[in-house]
Formats: structure tokens, sequence, C-alpha cells
């Protein structure tokens, strides 16, 4: 058993990697591995866990002003796939809770069946191998058609104090996974969800992960429709009742931008958003949520939350013959002494006795801001405080 439709939340702005990531062009856009997106990565990932793509959509609910963007990323898709890519495009910010509530009804109202399971998804993050991920996304789909909210944690590999906490008890027994079982894969292990914990102190972190039963909170979740409409109605009315306020699509409320479906008018979208409040998933829906289980993780999780991780795993990536290692794609630069400097930038550079740091620059290409940052490897997890001081100092065209 798997997905019916995968929603895939990408309005992040992902600021932590700045000055590459910004408003305009945010993390989920940019080059991570053989000069694929995340966006993109994410798409194709969706695909994996999709049931029946004759009665499947990937919906990509993104801010208005990027769905431009993201129809040119999708362009590379095959034919087929394009057919079931719907993108809605968001009036304003609100926090994933109304970002899903959207996704949700869109999902239950365009169906072609009375109950659909869905899977919400990041775009911004990276997981491996797929083939992990598929056997467990397929535990995660039999617990959401038991009337269950479904998380995905990760193993903590460290007292990570950036990331929320999912806190577990008991090991439940788990639906024959299919194929994936037959073909000699592991059981995915499924627990019942506790808590879910904030970003803890650094000590609060470290006993979490003393614990045992603690886990990193992924932020993709799954459920049936059916369910997660009660959840919604019965737990934060003040995010869904906007939305109640709508009318299902049709056709004719849809554009193709290449060849991609755009819902380009929700009659009173703007209002049901204007409506709702700013608030998480998270808070409005599984913290009260009675019926949650949580997936261990099997696969390879990455958020790449910093320029350290985002140029060690470009630096791996083969681009092209001859890619300087240490370096983005595209970029031209010139070292004497600094060969374990990375650089990422849309000018040229030449690096003298520079080594282990970070150098990032946009040299204002599309009238966007020049900007430069330059960090020690190691330290670049500060970038978060100097995006502070230059949305502190009303500069914030730089971001």
């Amino acid at each position: 058993m798997f997905f019916n439709d995968c929603i895939i939340l990408a309005g992040g702005t992902g600021t932590r990697l700045w000055p590459a990531s910004t408003v305009n062009n945010p993390k989920q856009f940019l080059c991570v591995q053989q000069g694929r997106s995340f966006l993109s990565i994410a798409v194709e990932r969706a695909f994996t866990a999709i049931e029946d793509l004759s009665d499947s959509r990937v919906i990509i609910i993104a801010g208005k002003n990027h769905i431009s963007a993201i129809a040119d990323i999708c362009a590379g898709f095959h034919a087929e796939l394009k057919k079931h890519l719907i993108l809605i495009p968001e009036p304003e910010a609100k926090n994933t809770a109304p970002a899903i509530a959207a996704g949700l009804l869109y999902a239950d109202w365009t169906a072609g069946g009375p109950d659909r399971n869905i899977l919400v998804m990041t775009s911004d993050h990276l997981i491996d191998p797929q083939d992990i991920f598929r056997t467990d996304a397929a535990a995660a789909a039999a617990f959401a058609q038991q009337d269950k909210l479904v998380v995905f944690g990760i193993p903590p590999l460290f007292a990570n104090t950036g990331y929320g906490y999912i806190e577990t008890s008991d090991l439940l027994s788990v639906p024959p996974v299919r194929e994936e079982k037959e073909k000699g894969h592991y059981e995915p292990m499924v627990f019942r969800a506790e808590s879910f914990r904030e970003k803890p102190d650094k000590q609060t972190a470290e006993n979490f992960v003393r614990a045992g039963n603690f886990f990193w909170n992924s932020g993709m979740f799954a459920f049936s429709s059916k369910f997660m409409i009660k959840e919604f109605r019965e737990k934060a009315a003040a995010v869904f009742s906007p939305f109640l306020k709508l009318r299902a699509p049709d056709e004719r409320s849809h554009k193709l931008i290449n060849s991609v479906r755009i819902l380009e008018k929700w009659n009173d979208l703007e209002n049901a958003y204007r409506e709702a409040p700013w608030i998480s998933f998270d808070y409005a829906i599984a913290e009260k949520c009675s019926q949650t289980v949580m997936v261990k993780a099997s696969f390879n999780w990455t958020d790449v939350g910093s320029w350290d991780e985002y140029s060690a795993l470009v630096s791996q990536a083969q681009y092209s013959p001859g890619n300087i290692k240490n370096s983005a794609p595209g970029t031209e630069v010139f070292r004497v002494n600094s060969d374990s400097s990375f650089v990422d930038s849309d000018i040229p550079v030449a690096l003298v006795n520079a080594e282990d740091l970070i150098v990032v620059i946009r040299g204002g290409k599309d009238g966007a801001p020049k900007t430069a940052l330059v960090a020690k490897k190691g330290e670049t997890q500060k970038v978060q405080e100097i995006v502070k001081q230059i949305r502190d100092s009303g500069r914030t065209e730089l971001l």
C-alpha cells in the first residue's frame, strides 16, 4: 500500500543558506546533486511513493511569486509525470497548517475516490536510498489507512538543538508491506508517538539522545483525507473553517505552464488565507492528535541546514569532467594555497592563502542585491545571526 496523493510544501525561504538562498530564490531552488535542485529531487521522491499514477497527484504548494520558477524546474520531467503535477500558489505565507489544509481539500475535492491516502513532504531535504524510503513510506501508508496520523522520526546522530524531537513509547505491529517485504527488505519499525518537543537546549537534547526513545522530527506526515478533515474540524477549526468556504476548483480554474497545471483561480482562496491564523501543522494538529504513530526512518536524511553541510554535498557531486573540487557548479575560481576553501559565486573569485573558508558571492544579476558571505568552515550555523542583524537593521532587501 502506498499513497494516492503527495503534497510538497515549498514555501520556505531557507535563510540558513543566505546569500544564495533568498526570498526570491529560496533554498529549494538551489542545485545540490548532479545539477538537480532540492525541489526536483523532492518531486522525484514523491512519485516513488505513489500507488497508482493514473489516479494520483503531486501537489506543490508555494508562494505565488515562485510558481513560474517551479514550473521551469518541473519542465524537465517526463510528459507522463507532468500530467499529474499540480501547482497551488499561496496568496501569502501562513506557515504549514493553512498550506496543508488547502492541499488536503484540493486533493479530497478533486479526487477520483471518496478517501485519499496523502503524504506531506518537505521540498528542501535530502533522502536516500529511494528504495528504503519507499519501504518506510509503505508502512506509513498502511497506518494512515487505520485512521492514524503518521510522522517520520530520524534517529538522532547527536544532541542537535536545531530540531524538534518526537518522544515514542510502544513498538507497534506493522502490516505486511507488499512487494517490498517479498524482496527481502527489512521490516519497518513503527512506534506510538507520545509527545512532540520543541527545539531543546543543549542539556535537554543530550538527555533526549541518552534516553533512546526520542527522534528528530523530519517534518513529513501521512494521513487519510477523511481522518485529517475530521482532525482539522475538531482541533483547528480557526484554520480550517475559512477553507471550507471554498468550492472545488474545476478544469477551467487551471492553466498550463511548461505542460504543468497551475491552479490559476480558486475563488476566495485569498480570503481563506487572510482569515486563517499563522500556525504550523505541528502546533495546530500533531501535538493535539491522540492517534499519532512514528515510522523510524531507516533512510538517510539530511536537512542541509548550513553552508558546511551544503559545501560537503556539492563538493562530492560530479557535475562535469574537470569540475573543481570545493566549488559550486558554474563558479570560476582561481586559487593559490587555498584548496580547502569552498566557493559558490556567480562572478570570478581569486583566493590567496585563504584556507578553510566558505565564500559565497552574488554579483547582483537580474536586479538582485550584491551580497557576499565569508565564513570559517565549521562556523556557518552563525549565518542565522547575520540574517537577524540584516533584518534588524532594516536592510530586508538583502534577504
